[in-house]
């Protein structure tokens, strides 16, 4: 589907995050906590690797033939699954692009 898999882009992104934390800019207010970036982020790329997961399990399901898995179920979650995936690429792209963009600013 892609030449960069969805590990390959799940290891990008945490390393962009760990970076991200070690800056560690904390409010002096003190303000509560919202949710965990990393882990929403992390979550949300399990879930396409999910999705990606049960298209090729409804394709194999298909191929070999199973009366149960039509070919409109798969071609709509092949899909999905290539939307979501388009989706998270370029979400990385634009975090790796704004990280330079702030690694590269004057202080």
């Amino acid at each position: 589907m892609s030449e960069i898999s969805a590990a390959q882009m799940l290891s990008q992104l945490q390393a962009i995050a760990s970076a991200a934390g070690k800056g560690g800019v904390e409010s002096a207010a003190g303000a509560a906590k919202g949710p965990d970036f990393s882990a929403m982020l992390a979550d949300a790329v399990k879930a396409v690797n999910q999705d990606q997961l049960q298209t090729s399990e409804l394709q194999k399901a298909f191929v070999t033939g199973d009366p149960k898995v039509s070919l409109s179920d798969v071609m709509i979650s092949s899909q999905k699954a290539g939307v979501e995936f388009q989706l998270m690429l370029q979400v990385r792209n634009k975090l790796v692009s704004a990280y330079q963009e702030v690694m590269n600013m004057q202080v």
